[in-house]
């Protein structure tokens, strides 16, 4: 039986699985080392197998993770770069990693941002141009209140800001976030 190869991940389900505390404990973890085992994992970060399993096994249907197998054994390491969203992604995120010391809270607060198809589609419309609130709900259809629930995610992240009654992309605070902007509007 062959496999065929995973759909092009959508940003917003990747982040979803990114943003839970576990799974970027086990992304940090394999930045740090190649080729661990499930139960590898599970020791070094005290999960049960079956939480460090599901949780890898979602990040690598996201094309986050590549997996091998040898034996009975099932063996992840980061997806190494072939110039996909996901590797991208991937690469970025190691690089936020390997920076400064303990950054999962920012990191965990950055990737809930995009946790929602609505907000990947705030940002593809405000990547023409700077838009009225009645301007982004014209372009989108979003309602006015989720509307505003969505921009209020994105400016706190750092990623949306409002100047002078019109919503703007921001200049990204760091790469991860530069990332994930240019993610979301492809």
């Amino acid at each position: 039986m062959t496999s065929s190869p995973p759909a092009r991940p959508t940003l917003w389900r990747t982040c979803r699985v990114l943003a839970n505390t576990r799974r970027l404990q086990i992304f940090a973890l394999l930045v740090r080392e190649s080729w661990l085992t499930v139960s590898a994992v599970a020791g070094r970060l005290k999960l049960s197998l079956p939480a460090a399993s599901l949780s890898l096994r979602g990040m690598e249907a996201r094309g986050l993770l590549q997996v091998r197998r040898s034996g009975r054994y099932v063996k992840y390491r980061l997806a190494s770069a072939s110039g996909d969203a996901a590797t991208d992604l991937v690469v970025a995120l190691r690089d936020a990693l390997t920076g400064a010391g303990d950054n999962l809270p920012d990191l965990f607060k950055l990737v809930t941002a995009f946790t929602h198809p609505r907000r990947v589609e705030l940002v593809r419309s405000l990547a023409s141009g700077p838009k009225s609130p009645l301007q982004l709900y014209a372009a989108t259809r979003i309602p006015s209140r989720a509307l505003s629930r969505h921009l209020r995610k994105l400016q706190s992240r750092g990623l949306v800001v409002l100047h002078a009654r019109a919503y703007a992309l921001a200049k990204p605070p760091n790469a991860l976030a530069a990332t994930m902007l240019n993610l979301a509007k492809e």
